[in-house]
């Protein structure tokens, strides 16, 4: 049973299929799915010489798994004028070193479409550039593109907090 201190009626978790993503202050539309947020940090055992048979664990450098965002393929150029800043057809010397990463915010809302959750993503950049899945004529799929984005961490935005539910 999930737990809610605003609305206590709430028995039910959150749905995964109402989200948004902001890039550059504004919202991409058409993300299809979002890969989960998910920290590593590496585990470092070690042993007294007074005491071999007992391990001690601590924590080690921490790591953020990259982010992959889908979207149905459209003419908004976002993923694809981001990926150039990182790898450009002109060579190196087009690349953007100065704006090539970004913070970007994602927003989980409820079945209403009221915010209820937001994490800022920091400093990332695209190291995956998907422009078009593999074409089938025989597939009545959405065409789908792709970018992974490496990153530096995330929070969550503590200022987003529980709204009142009707």
């Amino acid at each position: 049973m999930a737990k809610f201190s605003v609305n206590t009626h709430r028995y039910d978790p959150y749905k995964n299929f109402k989200f948004r993503i902001k890039i550059d202050g504004k919202y991409v539309a058409g993300i299809t799915k979002v890969s989960p947020l998910a920290r590593i940090t590496e585990v470092l055992e070690f042993r007294e010489g007074g005491n071999p048979s007992t391990i001690h664990k601590m924590p080690g450098r921490t790591r953020f798994a990259p982010v992959i965002l889908e979207e149905g393929v459209t003419h908004d150029p976002t993923f694809e004028s981001w990926a150039n800043m990182v790898q450009n057809m002109q060579g190196d010397a087009a690349a953007s070193l100065k704006n090539f990463r970004k913070d970007i915010i994602l927003e989980l809302l409820n079945e209403q479409g009221t915010v209820v959750m937001a994490y800022k993503i920091y400093r990332c950049w695209v190291s995956e550039f998907q422009a078009l899945p593999e074409l089938d004529s025989n597939s009545p799929r959405v065409a789908i593109r792709s970018i992974k984005l490496e990153n530096e961490g995330w929070e969550r935005d503590t200022s987003v907090t529980e709204p009142s539910e009707s």
